[in-house]
């Protein structure tokens, strides 16, 4: 699984088990609605740390514990020259 599709996945799953909305969590988290949004709808394809530092805060849990999930099992950056569409000759 690709690293942004499981930080997606993580945080739909967290708002569920929280009972939570993204605009509640970005309120208790301090940051933009958008932020966690666009992450929900996988529009953001590499989330900052400090992002995730401020979800996890939102819902008083750690970071190691935002990345102890399923999701993270052989998880994978994106390639970077894929990503840019840039091809080596």
């Amino acid at each position: 699984m690709i690293l942004s599709e499981a930080i997606r996945l993580r945080i739909i799953e967290l708002l569920k088990e929280n009972n939570l909305t993204a605009y509640q969590l970005s309120y208790r988290a301090g940051i933009s609605n958008s932020i966690i949004s666009d992450c929900k709808r996988g529009k953001v394809k590499e989330p900052t740390i400090s992002s995730i530092v401020h979800i996890c805060e939102g819902l008083n849990i750690e970071l190691k514990d935002f990345f102890d999930s399923e999701f993270f099992k052989d998880v994978e950056a994106i390639d970077r020259f894929e990503k840019n569409d840039l091809k080596i000759v």
